[in-house]
């Protein structure tokens, strides 16, 4: 039986799963990101703990078909990786330096990506080879699948739905420096800006004013009928549902995926995202399958084990 290791690496801890050919997870650990010392020490703690693994498991190298890595950057085909927000790193050619380290082939792409091939092979997208993954955290990731290939893009960035512009009147600026991304509306710190406004622009009644503001909060208060947290959920859908709308011009996919923290909310969240999208979409795109992540953390290492077995 040949098997293959799936990593997602993240700024507090690297997730790894050691995977069968046919997709059953066989064990799933998690090390410290070490982001001292520009990251040096990543990718060696990396190597060292699967090695650790298959020395567990009695399992040779030349029963691993290869190892996949979820990067949370911009990265080429090729493995480069040209600077990182979280990690540390520099110029780093992630794959040449795991399979130097594990002598062990090696496969890499961009994190919210690989959680979106992940979720298709295995979760909300299962039976897609077209689809979309949006991820709706602190940020807003992404992942584009072309006929069950990860669109990575020229320079690694493609995918970055959370930098669609949808507010061209936007004073405030987004992290990526950038002015009205979806990222500012959509995120979980975007759902509480825009609920802080919103509570500072009416007097209506809300429970949202009786403590701490918040994309959970304000999904609760959807959940338990206030009208004010309503208004703030569809705000929050129709700037992605648009957003959508015009990226399945582009795209055409046969399912769209929500995941991340905010997606927590339940099956609650979909009708706030759907019906602005199909007031936007055009025609060809209206037949789309709206449809939660059902893998939560586990989606990049599955994603990452998939880079390895289409690579095969």
């Amino acid at each position: 039986m040949n098997y293959c290791f799936g990593v997602d690496i993240g700024g507090t801890t690297v997730k790894l799963g050691l995977f069968q050919e046919d997709g059953k997870l066989q064990e799933k650990w998690e090390i410290k990101t070490r982001i001292e010392d520009k990251g040096s020490r990543i990718l060696p703690d990396i190597a060292e703990s699967l090695m650790d693994c298959l020395e567990k498991n009695g399992i040779s190298k030349e029963e691993v078909a290869g190892i996949g890595i979820g990067v949370p950057a911009p990265i080429t085909e090729e493995g480069i990786v040209k600077a990182t927000a979280n990690l540390g790193w520099e110029y780093k050619n992630v794959k040449k330096e795991m399979e130097e380290l594990t002598g062990i082939k090696t496969a890499t792409g961009n994190d919210a990506n690989v959680a979106a091939l992940g979720e298709m092979w295995l979760g909300g997208g299962r039976g897609c080879r077209n689809m979309i993954m949006v991820t709706l955290g602190t940020g807003v990731g992404g992942g584009i699948l072309i006929n069950g290939k990860i669109l990575a893009g020229e320079h690694g960035a493609g995918g970055e739905i959370g930098h669609l512009c949808v507010n061209y009147e936007e004073t405030e600026s987004c992290g990526c420096g950038n002015h009205g991304c979806l990222e500012q509306y959509a995120s979980a710190t975007g759902i509480t800006r825009l609920a802080k406004k919103k509570l500072e622009a009416t007097d209506q009644d809300t429970v949202l004013r009786e403590g701490e503001v918040s994309a959970k909060t304000v999904f609760d208060a959807v959940k338990a009928g206030d009208k004010v947290a309503d208004e703030i959920a569809w705000e929050f859908g129709r700037y992605l549902g648009y957003a959508l709308a015009n990226l399945a011009a582009a795209v055409d996919p046969a399912a769209i995926v929500i995941g991340g923290g905010v997606s927590k909310a339940g099956e609650v969240l979909i009708p706030y995202i759907e019906k602005p999208y199909q007031e936007r979409a055009f025609f060809a795109d209206k037949d789309v399958r709206f449809t939660l992540a059902e893998l939560g953390n586990d989606a990049g290492i599955c994603g990452a084990a998939k880079l390895v077995l289409d690579e095969k």
